[in-house]
């Protein structure tokens, strides 16, 4: 078998191969080539697996993106993606050495973290990908959508959390493109765990709504001077259930009357919100406590550190100490001890012979890196060592981001 780069003429076999994989057919993509999810491939960042008599059996890719890690510094990231096996050539290694291949490569162009949206929890763990953000849905029955009157006052000069002095506008997508990209990346920037999403995407309408060109109603918010500063995209379907592709907000007055938008909308019976970020306000907002139900609570943005140290101190911190941090890396048979030196928001990182205070796996490293997952809770279900006490009360207090780390983006 030989993994291969590809090129742009590989174009239609890597598709077909990536479908076929997945037992699916491609949909006929615009005449400029947009409007599909693959428009926007990176052929110089793609791999096939091919047999020895020249067949396709295996594709993996990756996107180029920023990934915002907590103290709102930007990060290069490579979004691994479209990453499948023939079934006809499953569980004979096709997989592990395409991993492995991409993994060499992206050390080698200089990169030092990829992520992934994982279709199988089990598949990626042992790739060294750990889940590092969540999501869940939100659905809230019209009839209980009320929200309820903050109880704390504000005054002039400091306006009571949700207060909103702007206004909400309904627009159609095709009409606002430009809105919706420029409002997304000032969201992004400031969002731990959020990627960017390059503008060829949005040109070529490569991905879910609303990127894709897909028929969406928008509803988008300016401020007192008329600036877009968030916006809901949503459609209404069967059994009249109007659901939000995801709500984009630059603060939390911005959020609520978006929410206070979509809740109020006539002639649904109830609204989902397909993206409900953890610690998210809105249900302590509604009046009724119970009418939001929460489901499908899973992982989204998988990390995995391709360079420990530089991983580190590329993050911003919250608080001062330092830890021994002993990690495994055992599918790229690596290891190494890290002496994590946190000072006025800045981290150093270097290899030491001091004994650890917590040994993991890079995958758990991978976890906990934006802050999402509290490394205390990987001790208590026995994936990391603490090797003295407090050394986990120490690493979920040094971990932790200014604010929960969620990923909105799908590729």
């Amino acid at each position: 078998m030989e993994i291969r780069p590809t090129t742009e003429q590989d174009l239609d076999v890597f598709v077909d191969t990536v479908h076929a994989a997945f037992g699916r057919f491609p949909e006929t993509p615009t005449e400029d080539g947009g409007g599909v999810f693959w428009a926007a491939y990176e052929m110089d960042r793609s791999l096939l697996a091919m047999t020895a008599d020249g067949r396709p059996v295996g594709t993996a890719a990756a996107y180029s993106f920023e990934l915002t890690l907590p103290g709102e510094v930007l990060a290069p990231a490579a979004g691994v993606t479209a990453v499948g096996v023939l079934p006809s050539h499953r569980r004979q290694g096709v997989l592990s050495a395409m991993m492995r291949h991409q993994l060499t490569d992206l050390r080698a162009r200089g990169e030092f973290l990829s992520v992934l949206l994982a279709s199988e929890a089990t598949i990626y763990g042992r790739f060294g990908y750990g889940p590092a953000t969540y999501t869940a849905r939100l659905t809230v029955p019209r009839r209980q959508a009320t929200l309820a009157l903050p109880r704390a006052r504000g005054t002039a000069d400091a306006p009571a959390t949700g207060a909103d002095t702007g206004s909400v506008e309904l627009l159609r997508r095709a009409e606002c493109g430009e809105i919706l990209e420029e409002v997304y990346d000032r969201y992004r920037r400031a969002q731990p765990g959020a990627l960017s999403r390059p503008h060829r995407w949005w040109t070529l309408g490569a991905g879910q709504p609303p990127i894709s060109p897909a028929p969406r109603y928008v509803a988008v918010h300016r401020d007192a001077d008329g600036v877009p500063d968030g916006y809901a995209s949503y459609s209404i379907g069967e059994s009249e259930t109007l659901t939000v592709d995801e709500t984009i907000a630059t603060d939390d007055a911005v959020s609520t009357a978006l929410a206070r938008f979509v809740l109020g909308h006539d002639l649904v019976t109830q609204v989902v919100f397909k993206h409900f970020p953890p610690e998210h306000p809105l249900r302590w907002q509604l009046a009724d406590f119970r009418a939001g139900e929460v489901s499908n609570d899973t992982d989204w943005l998988w990390v995995r550190l391709l360079d420990v140290p530089h991983a580190l101190t590329a993050r911003g911190w919250f608080m001062d100490g330092e830890l021994v941090l002993d990690v495994d890396d055992p599918f790229l048979g690596e290891h190494g001890r890290y002496l994590l030196t946190v000072r006025d928001g800045k981290a150093d990182c270097v290899p030491t012979d001091r004994e650890p205070d917590l040994s993991l796996d890079v995958r758990d490293l991978g976890a906990v890196y934006l802050g999402g997952t509290a490394p205390s809770t990987l001790v208590r279900a026995g994936h990391i060592r603490a090797h003295r006490p407090g050394a986990a009360t120490l690493a979920d207090a040094l971990f932790r981001a200014e604010r929960s780390p969620h990923c909105l983006h799908w590729f």
